[in-house]
Protein backbone atom coordinates (compact mmCIF):
# COMPACT_ATOMS: atom_id res chain seq x y z
CA UNK A 1 0.00 0.00 0.00
CA UNK A 2 1.79 3.47 -1.05
CA UNK A 3 1.45 6.64 1.47
CA UNK A 4 -1.18 8.62 -0.79
CA UNK A 5 -3.85 5.41 -0.89
CA UNK A 6 -2.84 4.82 2.84
CA UNK A 7 -3.38 8.77 3.63
CA UNK A 8 -6.81 8.80 2.12
CA UNK A 9 -8.03 5.54 4.09
CA UNK A 10 -6.55 7.19 7.27
CA UNK A 11 -8.33 10.70 6.66
CA UNK A 12 -11.55 8.76 6.41
CA UNK A 13 -11.12 7.96 10.45
CA UNK A 14 -10.08 11.46 11.35
CA UNK A 15 -12.29 12.13 14.87
CA UNK A 16 -12.81 8.27 15.04
CA UNK A 17 -10.63 6.00 17.44
CA UNK A 18 -8.26 4.12 15.60
CA UNK A 19 -5.13 1.51 16.77
CA UNK A 20 -2.15 2.65 14.24
CA UNK A 21 0.64 -0.21 14.59
CA UNK A 22 3.78 0.55 13.42
CA UNK A 23 7.19 -1.00 12.08
CA UNK A 24 9.38 -0.82 14.93
CA UNK A 25 9.98 -3.23 17.99
CA UNK A 26 8.95 -3.38 21.39
CA UNK A 27 6.14 -1.84 23.34
CA UNK A 28 5.58 0.74 20.25
CA UNK A 29 5.01 -2.26 17.57
CA UNK A 30 1.78 -3.30 19.60
CA UNK A 31 0.13 -0.23 18.56
CA UNK A 32 -1.45 3.38 19.35
CA UNK A 33 -5.35 3.54 20.29
CA UNK A 34 -6.32 7.12 20.33
CA UNK A 35 -8.51 9.70 18.38
CA UNK A 36 -7.02 10.31 15.19
CA UNK A 37 -6.64 14.05 15.11
CA UNK A 38 -5.10 14.52 11.99
CA UNK A 39 -3.58 13.25 8.95
CA UNK A 40 -0.72 14.92 6.59
CA UNK A 41 1.70 13.49 4.14
CA UNK A 42 4.38 13.15 6.94
CA UNK A 43 2.44 12.04 9.95
CA UNK A 44 -0.66 11.23 11.75
CA UNK A 45 -1.18 12.75 15.28
CA UNK A 46 -3.62 10.41 17.57
CA UNK A 47 -4.57 12.04 20.92
CA UNK A 48 -4.00 8.90 23.05
CA UNK A 49 -4.78 10.69 26.27
CA UNK A 50 -7.58 13.23 26.98
CA UNK A 51 -6.29 16.09 29.49
CA UNK A 52 -8.61 17.00 32.52
CA UNK A 53 -11.02 19.66 32.10
CA UNK A 54 -10.50 22.88 34.11
CA UNK A 55 -10.82 22.84 37.51
CA UNK A 56 -12.09 26.67 37.75
CA UNK A 57 -13.53 28.02 34.69
CA UNK A 58 -13.17 31.19 35.37
CA UNK A 59 -9.41 31.22 35.93
CA UNK A 60 -6.98 30.37 38.36
CA UNK A 61 -9.26 31.72 41.37
CA UNK A 62 -11.96 29.75 42.51
CA UNK A 63 -11.87 31.06 46.03
CA UNK A 64 -10.82 27.55 46.93
CA UNK A 65 -7.78 28.34 49.73
CA UNK A 66 -6.96 24.71 48.52
CA UNK A 67 -3.82 22.69 50.73
CA UNK A 68 -2.19 19.78 49.95
CA UNK A 69 -3.19 18.64 53.53
CA UNK A 70 -6.53 16.07 54.42
CA UNK A 71 -7.76 15.88 57.64
CA UNK A 72 -7.24 11.64 58.84
CA UNK A 73 -9.36 11.92 62.12
CA UNK A 74 -7.98 15.08 63.42
CA UNK A 75 -4.29 14.07 61.72
CA UNK A 76 -3.94 16.85 58.81
CA UNK A 77 -1.24 14.63 56.04
CA UNK A 78 0.02 15.61 53.25
CA UNK A 79 -1.28 14.25 50.23
CA UNK A 80 1.46 12.72 48.23
CA UNK A 81 -0.20 9.97 46.23
CA UNK A 82 -4.13 10.89 46.48
CA UNK A 83 -3.88 14.31 43.84
CA UNK A 84 -6.69 15.70 46.00
CA UNK A 85 -6.72 18.47 48.71
CA UNK A 86 -8.29 19.01 51.50
CA UNK A 87 -11.05 21.73 49.82
CA UNK A 88 -11.81 19.19 47.14
CA UNK A 89 -10.04 20.74 44.22
CA UNK A 90 -8.05 18.44 41.69
CA UNK A 91 -4.46 19.00 42.27
CA UNK A 92 -3.88 16.84 39.41
CA UNK A 93 -4.57 18.56 36.38
CA UNK A 94 -2.93 16.57 33.55
CA UNK A 95 -2.91 17.98 29.86
CA UNK A 96 -3.26 14.65 27.83
CA UNK A 97 -1.11 13.38 25.39
CA UNK A 98 -0.55 13.46 21.84
CA UNK A 99 1.23 10.58 19.81
CA UNK A 100 2.83 11.77 16.37
CA UNK A 101 3.79 8.66 14.34
CA UNK A 102 5.43 9.41 10.90
CA UNK A 103 3.27 7.83 7.82
CA UNK A 104 6.51 5.82 6.42
CA UNK A 105 6.61 3.72 9.74
CA UNK A 106 2.53 3.05 9.60
CA UNK A 107 2.14 -1.20 9.34
CA UNK A 108 -1.47 -1.24 9.53
CA UNK A 109 -4.52 0.07 11.08
CA UNK A 110 -7.71 -1.06 12.89
CA UNK A 111 -10.77 1.08 13.24
CA UNK A 112 -14.80 0.18 13.88
CA UNK A 113 -16.24 -1.48 10.92
CA UNK A 114 -19.33 1.59 11.44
Amino acid sequence: MNDNCLNESLCRYIGQTVTIFTTSGGASGCGFTGLLASVSDNCVKLITDIGAAPSCPLGSNCGCGCSNFSNNNGNWNWNNNSGWNSCGCNSNNWLGSVTEIPVCKIASFTHNAI
